[in-house]
């Protein structure tokens, strides 16, 4: 006991010295001997049962070796157990039935060596005690699937998933359920739902990831299509920030094949407004609109790249590039300047630079000193032709004179470079009414009929209406294609199928 190392080596050195010139009896002898010292360990007598039955293995006494692990599990008698309480000092041999190496140790020798039976009752026993493993678990359901017992194996899984939890149980689950799907398919389908229900409620919001995808891959194969994408809309909200987006895009692509493009722009709306960093929203949204310029909805896909200028940085190139792109390809002159005004009002809205100068003028008591606002500028880090058009802007001309008028007092007050356009366009209507004295003629009407007009068509994207459609189109052709089949004769029918 006061021994630093391991002592029971010393026991295991001596025995297989004797093993070694071929003397097993008193090999034997000095194990039997080494099970009863009180070691400070259950570890060190644990391993000296199992050092006991390999040497029996190795000279081909199977029986032996495991009549050895079976006493060695064997629980001690309540007498035993009271006696040793009555002494104050509990020795390691009273809880050396409990040591899991002893019991590992046990049931792969019952497994080699021993029947369905007798490993089942070992493998129960570790159950019982408590002192099971995950692996353990797997290893015993492996075994029943092996020899058919279904039903038992997973009867092992439920009892694993009771006893462990996170993160220990997550190869249970996994396990469980993959193994049930592939057994059962549609024929158990409401337990598979209960049971992916059960297991994405224990799981920790990091590890609900790949349940949920595993769930939607049920409903997709052998379910409904709608509850699978209910399952997509329940792990968007379930799994944690950083996996968001990557679950979005999932749910967009499964979305877009099942039911068509259009069925879309709700997600893609939801994606946007669900709280995702400004970073994802401003994808998302790029990725809407292209959407929407893909289906011909160029008013809605402008829409969205004005939301989206709310979450771009004025120094991101390739936002601004994409919505470039977009107005001198589907845009005009008004749309494109409106464009222009939305990023420099979110550059302006980014840089205090645009509020401080004004302020900064005005003190002045609308005197500008165009030095120190161009130092000004220098400081906020404006580039220099930005500060050389400011210069051009703020420097007087040469019309201008000191001359005071007695409209001075009015125009001081008046923010210099923007005109009122209240005021021009009051003007305008006024010299438009002033000039509009006569009535408009209108051609007369004529009787000839217009010319036909001839309308282009275009066909519609297999993609809108996504994988469901194509199986619709598919059963009508079928359909269609046994009537015509009926009225042709057999050489048409035989060409049409090689075709």
């Amino acid at each position: 006991m006061k021994a630093v190392g391991k002592p029971h080596t010393l026991w295991v050195a001596f025995a297989k010295m004797y093993e070694k010139h071929n003397r097993l009896d008193s090999a034997e002898d000095i194990f039997k001997r080494a099970t009863q010292v009180n070691y400070k360990a259950v570890d060190h007598l644990a391993s000296i049962w199992c050092e006991w039955a390999e040497m029996e293995l190795r000279h081909n006494n199977f029986d032996k070796a495991i009549e050895l692990m079976r006493q060695a599990t064997a629980e001690p008698s309540v007498e035993v157990k009271r006696r040793a309480a009555a002494e104050g000092d509990e020795p390691v041999q009273m809880k050396v039935h409990k040591s899991l190496k002893l019991w590992s140790f046990y049931v792969d020798l019952e497994e080699s060596l021993g029947t369905l039976d007798s490993t089942r009752v070992v493998y129960e026993r570790i159950l019982d005690l408590r002192i099971a493993t995950p692996q353990i678990i797997l290893n015993y359901a492996y075994l029943l699937e092996e020899h058919k017992y279904f039903e038992d194996a997973f009867k092992v899984y439920e009892r694993g998933v009771k006893i462990f939890k996170y993160p220990h149980v997550k190869a249970i689950w996994v396990t469980y359920l993959t193994k049930f799907v592939h057994r059962y398919k549609r024929s158990k389908l409401e337990r598979a739902r209960e049971l992916f229900h059960e297991a994405v409620q224990q799981a920790p919001p990091e590890e609900k990831k790949p349940l949920y995808l595993q769930w939607a891959k049920l409903e997709e194969d052998y379910g409904l299509a709608k509850r699978a994408m209910n399952v997509y809309d329940e792990s968007v909200r379930a799994v944690p920030g950083s996996e968001k987006m990557a679950m979005y895009e999932i749910y967009i692509a499964r979305a877009a094949e099942l039911f068509g493009v259009p069925r879309t722009r709700q997600i893609y709306e939801q994606a946007i407004e669900s709280g995702l960093p400004d970073k994802d929203v401003l994808t998302m949204c790029m990725k809407f609109a292209e959407l929407e310029r893909s289906l011909g909805e160029i008013d809605r896909s402008r829409a969205i790249y004005v939301h989206a200028s709310n979450y771009a940085d004025p120094n991101n190139p390739d936002f601004w590039k994409k919505w470039n792109d977009f107005e001198i390809q589907h845009g005009n002159e008004d749309t494109f300047r409106e464009m222009l005004r939305i990023k420099r009002t979110v550059a302006a809205s980014r840089s205090q630079t645009h509020f401080i100068l004004p302020e900064y003028l005005m003190q002045k008591d609308h005197r500008l000193n165009l030095d120190e606002a161009v130092d000004t500028l220098k400081r906020a880090g404006v580039p220099e032709d930005e500060m050389a058009a400011l210069e051009r802007q703020l420097a007087p001309g040469p019309s201008t004179a000191p001359a005071a008028t007695p409209t001075a007092p009015a125009s001081a007050n008046r923010t210099m470079n923007f005109v009122s356009a209240g005021v021009e366009a009051q003007a305008d209507s006024s010299r438009q009414q002033a000039g509009n004295n006569e009535d408009i003629e209108l051609p007369d009407e004529s009787d000839d009929e217009e010319p036909d007009v001839q309308i282009a068509e275009k066909s519609v994207p297999a993609a809108v209406f996504g994988e469901l459609g194509k199986r619709a189109a598919e059963k009508n052709e079928e359909s269609s294609g046994a009537q015509g089949n009926e009225q042709l004769g057999a050489l048409e029918r035989i060409k049409r199928r090689r075709q």
